[in-house]
This record gives structure tokens, sequence and C-alpha cells, in this order.
């Protein structure tokens, strides 16, 4: 069948699989109150997802990239990573986590077929650490970080969502912890949700003032390539790292969208600050409906829109971005 694309031209190598809504974490800017489970919850089988993984590569989605809530809390992950590893097709396979147990789980995903991984680390400072995520955890993340360096991930990233009174005063820190380590830091504005209006009020920072720093200490903007996720990344003569800033308020930021979601309940999401999404799950059931399910695929890319509309006070249906995966 013809690849995934939309009525702006756009194409999608790209998957956004969430396989939980659970997380371990409590974030202030995701999950302030931690989890909440409502008892009915039912999130997509092994099997489930590799039929729908399946369907994807068939449409050219090559990149496949699982998410939560926090992953790492579903005991079959590891063979989720190794069924979606052997797909046709499937080129990529990176992993979204907070780092929990992070080193001793990384070589188990990486012989799996696990290729890139990011981590989300919002402090490095310790308490500020756990001010942001309620858990004392940063130096057992740092160490599953490092651990993944040495087991030779062909990517290994830090996502670092920019808080004004939490983080904004570290962006320097964060710029020299890159300076000697082969890693991509990715400094993420903060986006506005149904439910978090207060809190955005309060923490919003602007990732053009981090742009304004790094272009202040010498850092210059690279090419985009392909597959690559949103992004813009810099570089400095002078440093082994990178820096990528995701502004999702910046002009035409979705212009280059490339990616879809899918929830861990099953649900397409066109776009992340979307009205709902679309159940597919009906067609999940059987290895005979995957045609079904890329016809129904191809139908709902008519229905994308050509960006977010934020800027006009619509900010979606969702209370959190867990619900999504991110």
């Amino acid at each position: 069948m013809p690849p995934l694309a939309d009525r702006f031209g756009r194409t999608f190598p790209y998957l956004r699989l969430s396989v939980t809504d659970v997380c371990n974490f409590r974030c202030s800017y995701c999950l302030p109150n931690g989890w909440q489970p409502t008892g009915t919850e039912r999130f997509l089988t092994g099997a489930e997802i590799l039929r729908l993984v399946r369907a994807f590569a068939g449409l050219g989605t090559w990149k496949i990239r699982l998410t939560g809530g926090e992953p790492s809390v579903r005991r079959d992950l590891t063979e989720i990573i190794r069924t979606t590893a052997a797909v046709p097709g499937i080129r990529r396979i990176a992993l979204t986590t907070n780092g929990y147990r992070l080193a001793e789980r990384a070589e188990s995903w990486f012989d799996a077929g696990l290729q890139a991984i990011n981590v989300s680390i919002d402090s490095l400072d310790r308490a500020r650490f756990r001010l942001i995520t309620g858990h004392d955890r940063l130096v057992e993340v740092l160490a599953g970080v490092e651990a993944c360096r040495r087991l030779g991930f062909s990517a290994v990233k830090i996502n670092t969502v920019l808080l004004r009174g939490l983080n904004g005063d570290a962006v320097d820190d964060f710029i020299d912890f890159v300076a000697d380590r082969d890693l991509s830091l990715r400094f993420i504005e903060l986006m506005r949700t149904r439910d978090n209006a207060d809190y955005f009020a309060d923490q919003h920072l602007p990732a053009h003032r981090v742009i304004d720093r790094l272009t202040a200490r010498g850092w210059h903007p690279l090419p985009r390539v392909e597959g690559a996720g949103p992004a813009q990344e810099f570089m400095h003569p002078d440093s082994r790292g990178r820096i990528g800033i995701i502004a999702p308020y910046a002009k035409d930021f979705c212009a280059s969208c490339n990616r879809l979601r899918v929830s861990a309940r099953g649900l397409l999401h066109l776009c992340l600050f979307g009205s709902g999404g679309h159940d597919l799950r009906p067609l999940l059931q059987d290895d005979t409906q995957i045609g079904a399910l890329q016809t129904t695929l191809t139908n709902l890319l008519t229905l994308k829109r050509d960006r977010h509309y934020q800027a006009e006070g619509d900010f979606g249906t969702l209370p959190s971005l867990a619900a999504t995966g991110g």
C-alpha cells in the first residue's frame, strides 16, 4: 500500500507507541499526584502491538518509539522490543524511560534489538530531581545512562523539560554536562494541556531563551536528518555532545511533523493536542484484519490538521501527556 500521508504532503515514517499509562514517578508537570488507576485499564497485549506494528510497517513506517507512562513497568517489555524489532521494514526501535532500574535492564533491551534510548532527567541536582519527580533516584538514573553508553546504543539522549522555577537557572549546567559525553540532550518546552493552566503559567520557559543562550555560547544549528523527531539540533566544536530544542510554539513547528501516536488503549492520536483518538483496537484482534487496519489508517490521515491550534486556545481534551505517551 502507499505510504501514510496527509493532505498537506507530510509522510509518517515514525510511530510513537505507548505500551502503558502507568508510571511509577510523580513528575510535577505530568502526574503530580501519581498515576491513578480507574479499574478499567486494559492495555494493548503483545499480540495486538505486533499486529499494529506490522500494519504501520506495511505503510512505510520504519521507526517505532515505545513510550508510556513508564514502559518498563510492563513485565513483557523485553519481548515487545524483540518482536517489534523483527518486523520486516522496521529499521529503528527507540524507547523513552524515566530511567528506573535502567542500569540493570539496559543490556537485555539492547540484546532484544533496542537501538536508541531517551532518559528523562529534569535536573542534575539531587534535591531538585526529587522535588520534580517525587523520587531520590538521580544517582541511579545517571548510572543507567552510563550503562547505555557502554553498551553501544546508537543514540543515548536525555530529555529535559524546561521549568522556569525548577531548572531554568541551570541551563548552563546541562550544556556543560554533555561537553565531554557523547550524549544528545533535548530541552523540551513545557506544553499546555487541558488541566495544567496554572502550572503552565507558573513554570513555562520559552524555548527561544535557551536558543539565545546556546547562540551566545557559540553553538550552531544542524540540518535535520531523515526520520528525526521534532528537535532542532545544535552543535559546538568543543563539545562531544549535542543539544536539541523542542519548541512546540515556534513558527512552522508542525510543518515537519512526521510522527503519529497510538495510546496504550489502542487509540490513534493524529496530533498530541488533538480532541480525542480513533479506536483501532477492534481491528487488532486477528491477523486477517491487518489489511482493513491499513485502509482505516490511510483514511484517518485525511482528518489530520495542518497544525496544532494552541495559539487559538485549543489545548485538546487530554488531562496530561501521559495519556498519549508524550
